[in-house]
């Protein structure tokens, strides 16, 4: 039976918690005290026991893993370090580490996260009333001086002098920020000043849930990184929010030190048919229309998804610091119509690329799958309209061999997932029967997904293109192929490595009945609770699916795959499943990799990709940047005559572009054409004015013409492989019988 205890929380005088002297600190007002509920109580013990029962892992927290929560869970607050000094750390170490296990698992107390942010909330208090007055103050720009701006790594400061120091630092840093992009010092001062002052409304605004959500997922994420908990109010957010899938952009969104953070653009959204947001952009400002642009540095997720929301057909404005960008004072704004996703953009699409092989032209088909989309309630399925991207990519696989393409490329690279059943069955396309996909649960029981349709509606030549972007469902469809010696693999090194999948289990399930009201809320913990392995018995966790020819990419530095996350699951195998699989021979792979290494050091594009690749390795390496203003200008304009030379010489390349016919299913035409037919009938357009013409001459100026080298060298590689044999039971070692080899790949994995 539960135990009951309401605690209050009695902080310590401001003076012990802070660890300096009262006449070092201007006065503050202590914040406000926090009450923890029996229901409370009760989620934080359950959680404990979901995680040491019900996650995959299956084990008991030790008792040195309470130690490392709090360290954690302080990280979580102060995700700079900028806030604690050391001596807080040390301190709640000392007090909690020892009976923090007890605590949680028999009481549900949450009095040490209480408590931590109540010392997190003074010290951020009396640092605003030290930043305002420090504001005021002169800043020497010409300083030969750095900021480690990157800090995930580093301690607390040790004393308050040293704080001091950071944060004067810090405040050029920012400053700097307004200054490079010609604002005058002083309405960068009222920026920055307006940011700290945000973020103290905001920390005012805080409450018990919002503390044991942060707390018990902080807990969670000790076992995987997927694995969190929701209070309540995010529990009812969770599919709307987050997401904007009603009317928004079509982004899903995630904050991080600090910043809205892109992670995901769904297909059919008005962000993912702009072509001008990507995943990892940050958004650091948001304007309605023509109004003035507010910053949204430090601002809650929440808030910053309820201005991006808004009417249908209303524009948006974003302020982003684009994900790959050399500097952190880049800034590039773009304009959004909001609109709910248009679910015919989102659906697959063909393009039959006429590409030069070793004997001549050789017609290539390509399709690209944007998600494992498909009717999820029983009452969808049965409907004959009912949109799957199984049916579509047979419908479009059809239209292409009629149309008498050699070989067809799946291009997977912008593909996060989607529906496992889909998953399965769009995999049986291409094979007759067998297993697609493992599951097994935190017992060790292992359930076989196979395709059980004989039906194979293209056994020709093909290829799957993937990146680091491709996760989950995807990474099932390209190592299943793998597996069965049905697919070359090419793109990044590896896809992203999501080989697990995640429960939601709501908390009112597990508590008593009658030890609370039914009119209150309760949260959800998401749990890891499967892990997903291939026919051969290889796991798709962490290192994903290596490729057979893999290409240099951008993307194999962006710290995005699994593998990046801390606490991330291990690779593991288990028993392969019974199938008829063949590996590519080796021979062949050898011969396509040495044909695509022979272009990768003559063909002028990928001199270009590659000068891009170490001009960003350089970025990605830098810690620290300089507080010198003249030295940054310097830098700035020699990042953006390297950024605009790229776009240059893109705009030459992209005259190279292999000739292409685009081949839509048939009811995305019929809409298009019903569409086109309804805007006739409205009105005749208007001529183009010269204004117009000039607008849109510098528009592509901003955005030079798509050249996608990755896709061109995949089909290259694809007549290569032709070349050898146009028969793709050639290409594989009939004395194998099962795929239980590890893919061979050119890229080292991260």
């Amino acid at each position: 039976m539960f135990l009951r205890q309401r605690l209050i929380l009695h902080l310590l005088p401001i003076v012990a918690l802070c660890s300096v002297r009262a006449d070092e600190a201007p006065s503050v007002s202590p914040p406000k005290t926090f009450t923890e509920t029996s229901v409370m109580a009760d989620e934080t013990r359950l959680v404990v026991q979901l995680l040491e029962t019900v996650h995959y892992k299956n084990e008991q927290m030790k008792e040195k893993a309470f130690q490392t929560l709090l360290t954690d869970y302080m990280a979580e607050l102060d995700t700079h370090r900028l806030f604690f000094l050391d001596s807080d750390r040390s301190f709640f170490l000392r007090t909690y580490s020892k009976s923090l296990g007890r605590s949680l698992r028999e009481e549900g107390s949450l009095e040490a996260p209480f408590r931590i942010f109540a010392t997190y909330h003074v010290r951020a208090d009396r640092r605003l009333e030290w930043i305002l007055e420090r504001l005021e103050g002169e800043f020497d720009f010409d300083a030969e001086e750095t900021y480690v701006f990157d800090r995930d790594e580093v301690d607390w400061p040790g004393t308050v002098e040293e704080s001091d120091d950071l944060w004067r630092r810090r405040l050029k840093y920012e400053l700097l920020q307004d200054l490079l992009n010609d604002k005058p010092i002083d309405e960068a001062r009222v920026n920055v000043r307006k940011r700290y002052e945000r973020l103290a409304r905001n920390l005012n605004e805080i409450g018990e849930l919002e503390i044991q959500e942060l707390f018990l997922s902080t807990l969670a994420r000790m076992y995987d990184p997927h694995s969190v908990f929701f209070s309540a109010d995010t529990l009812e957010d969770f599919s709307i929010s987050m997401r904007l899938s009603l009317v928004g952009i079509g982004a899903l969104l995630a904050q991080e030190d600090g910043y809205c953070v892109v992670k995901e653009l769904i297909p059919g959204g008005p962000a993912s048919l702009s072509k001008q947001l990507a995943p990892n952009d940050k958004i650091v400002g948001v304007a309605q229309g023509s109004d003035e642009s507010v910053d949204v540095i430090g601002m809650s997720l929440r808030k910053i998804v309820n201005q991006i929301r808004g009417d249908k057909g209303s524009e948006v404005r974003l302020t982003i610091l684009p994900g790959d960008a050399a500097d952190s004072s880049v800034r590039r704004e773009l304009s959004l119509v909001r609109d709910v996703v248009q679910l015919n953009a989102s659906r697959a699409r063909a393009e039959i690329f006429e590409v030069p092989g070793p004997n001549g032209i050789v017609p290539l088909g390509v399709i690209n799958i944007p998600s494992f989309y498909g009717p999820v309630e029983e009452e969808d399925r049965e409907e004959k309209d009912r949109k799957s991207v199984t049916q579509d990519v047979e419908e479009l696989l059809v239209k292409l061999q009629n149309a008498g393409v050699e070989g067809i490329v799946l291009d997977l690279r912008h593909n996060g997932g989607g529906l496992l059943s889909e998953a399965v069955d769009m995999t049986g396309l291409f094979i007759p029967q067998g297993p697609v996909v493992q599951v097994r649960d935190s017992n060790g029981q292992i359930y076989v997904k196979p395709d059980l349709d004989p039906k194979v509606v293209y056994d020709g030549p093909l290829m799957v293109l993937t990146s680091h972007f491709s996760a989950s469902a995807s990474e099932i469809v390209a190592g299943a192929l793998q597996n069965y010696g049905r697919a070359l693999i090419t793109g990044g090194s590896s896809t992203h490595g999501k080989g697990t999948v995640q429960a939601v289990l709501e908390m009112k399930s597990f508590i008593p009945r009658r030890t609370f009201n039914e009119s209150q809320k309760t949260g959800a913990a998401k749990l890891t609770v499967q892990k997903f392995y291939l026919p051969n018995g290889f796991s798709t966790q962490n290192k994903g699916v290596l490729s057979d020819v893999a290409l240099p990419s951008i993307d194999d530095l962006l710290p995005f795959g699994e593998s990046d996350l801390p606490n991330a699951m291990v690779w593991d195998t288990i028993r392969p499943a019974r199938f008829t699989g063949f590996s590519i021979r080796s021979e062949l792979l050898d011969n396509l990799r040495e044909r695509s290494l022979d272009r990768q050091n003559t063909l002028g594009e990928f001199q270009f990709l590659n000068r891009r690749i170490d001009w960003f390795k350089v970025k990605q390496e830098q810690k620290a940047i300089s507080l010198n203003l003249e030295e940054r200008r310097t830098r700035k304009v020699i990042d953006e005559a390297f950024t605009e030379e790229m776009d240059r010489e893109q705009t030459i390349l992209a005259d190279l572009n292999f000739d292409s016919t685009e081949h839509l299913l048939d009811s995305v035409l019929k809409n298009r054409a019903s569409e086109e037919e309804e805007e006739e009938e409205i009105e005749e357009p208007a001529e183009d004015t010269e204004e117009d013409v000039e607008l849109a001459e510098e528009e592509t100026d901003k955005n030079p013409p798509r050249f996608d080298i990755h896709l061109r060298e995949s089909l290259r590689i694809l007549a290569d492989a032709l070349d050898y044999s146009p028969n793709p039971r050639d290409w594989t070692d009939s004395e194998t019988l099962t795929a239980q080899r590890e893919p061979a790949s050119t890229g080292a994995l991260r």
